[in-house]
Formats: C-alpha cells, sequence, structure tokens
C-alpha cells in the first residue's frame, strides 16, 4: 500500500489579503520556503514531497506516523505566520490515497472556514510489510538538443507542460499521478501501473503529440528508494542511447 499526505495552508487566501493584500514576491517566497521545510522534515523520514498548487501540497508518506506528522505542523506553527493542516490515507493506488486523505481532511471543515492545524487521518499503514511504492521518473528525450537549445526559454516551458498535461491525464486514468519536479523531469507514484500500461502510454503520446519520453521505475517500501531506483533505471536508458522506452529496477545498486 502506498501512503498519501495531503498538507494544506489554513486560511491561505483570506490570510494573503488581511489587513491588506501582500506583495506577490513575498507571498511566492512563503510559499518557497514552506515548500523546502516541509520537504527537508518529510524527506528526514524517506518521504517526498510535490509542490502541486504550492497552497496544497502532496506528499508520499510511508514511513510517517501520526506523531511523524504533527511534529511537522508543530515545527511549522512555531516558525511561521502561517499554520498547516493535514489529510492522510492510505490505499493501493496513489490516487486513491489521495483521495483518501483528501477526503478526510474536507470533512474537518474546508480551506478557508477557519480551520486550524487538523490532522486528519483516514487510515495509516501500521504494518511495516504493507508499505509498498512503485516511482517512475519520467523524462523528455534529449529535451537539450530538441527544445532547449532552439526554441524560447517560454516556449520550451509551454511543451515541458504539454508533455506533463498528456502524462497526467492518461496516468490518472490508471490509479497513479504525475507531478512536475523540475527541467524535463517527471515524478509519477504509481502503484499498481504495469510495464506494459506504462510502455503504452509514452508510446501513445510519442504518436499523438510527437514528444519522445522514456521512464525508469523503482520498487521499495518507501519513496526516496523507489525514487533512486527509478533514477538507476533512467541513467541505464540514457547510457543505451535511449533505445528503451521503459527500465525497470528493484533492488537498490
Amino acid at each position: 500500500m502506498i501512503q498519501m499526505t495531503l498538507i494544506q495552508i489554513d486560511n491561505y487566501g483570506p490570510w494573503t489579503v488581511t489587513p491588506k493584500p501582500r506583495t506577490e514576491s513575498d507571498l511566492q517566497i512563503l510559499q518557497a520556503e514552506l515548500f523546502a521545510d516541509v520537504q527537508r522534515q518529510i524527506a528526514a523520514k524517506k518521504g517526498l514531497v510535490f509542490f502541486t498548487r504550492f497552497d496544497n501540497l502532496l506528499a508520499v508518506t510511508n514511513g510517517l506516523n501520526e506523531e511523524d506528522h504533527m511534529r511537522i505542523q508543530r515545527s511549522i506553527r512555531n516558525r511561521y505566520p502561517v499554520t498547516i493542516s493535514m489529510g492522510v490515507g492510505a490505499a493501493e493506488t496513489a490516487h486513491e490515497a489521495q483521495r483518501l486523505a483528501t477526503i478526510a481532511l474536507q470533512e474537518k471543515g474546508g480551506a478557508q472556514s477557519g480551520r486550524k492545524e487538523i490532522l486528519a487521518i483516514n487510515n495509516l499503514i501500521e504494518n511495516p510489510e504493507d508499505s509498498f511504492v512503485q516511482a517512475a521518473h519520467i523524462d523528455i528525450n534529449s529535451v537539450t538538443e530538441t527544445l532547449t537549445d532552439i526554441e524560447s526559454a517560454f516556449d520550451t516551458s509551454f511543451m515541458v507542460n504539454k508533455a506533463q498535461h498528456y502524462l497526467m491525464t492518461k496516468l490518472r486514468e490508471k490509479g497513479a499521478l504525475l507531478f512536475f519536479i523540475g527541467g524535463d523531469n517527471f515524478m509519477s507514484p504509481c502503484n499498481g501501473l504495469n510495464e506494459e500500461d506504462l510502455t503504452k502510454i509514452l508510446i501513445d503520446i510519442k504518436e499523438e503529440i510527437g514528444i519522445g519520453l522514456k521512464a525508469g521505475i523503482g520498487r521499495a517500501d518507501n519513496i526516496e528508494d523507489a525514487a533512486y531506483m527509478a533514477d538507476i533505471g533512467l541513467e541505464i536508458i540514457r547510457e543505451g542511447n535511449n533505445k528503451e522506452w521503459i527500465h525497470l529496477i528493484e533492488e537498490l545498486q
């Protein structure tokens, strides 16, 4: 099972304009620093946070218990002008786990309801033997030569976002999630997705929008190790001059 945590800034919208609108640069700095802070704390337990909308973060948190979540909330409260609430859920697929986490938090009140530092748990992975994460690290083939060095910066970003949209749409249908992680790279927590289905998704996108993709896949009891093995799988493809669509690694090397 995979465990997901929704991290939501409490009453963020009203706070940004009270007592008057705050400068956009200050808000961007706050969001970036809060994301980095939460990432650092969750990574200490071999979890991984994705920035999604910045005021709403999603994290794979296999290995974190209730007290771990509460400790992070206390730490943020003590050092920031805002608080965070969290919802936690675990399921066979990442999409279902985040859905359960979202529902658990929504049932405690809306994001702008005055709710403060709620920890809403649908379920946690109690038995370490039940903890399993499959992650795919996906990137665009030869992006430097085909986009970065010949297209404008914005147009390159547009094409990367286009690839992300197609990947998100197709992976979501399979119960997987997809997050942009910088450059031309994406990370997909994809429990339950087999190699054949992922290969077909990459081939379909190549045929539909002309963007070639490749993916390393890793499997472990936590997202840190699974993502690391996915990175290794991706490097093996690169070293083979992109002759594979995907490469699976199941043991740390």
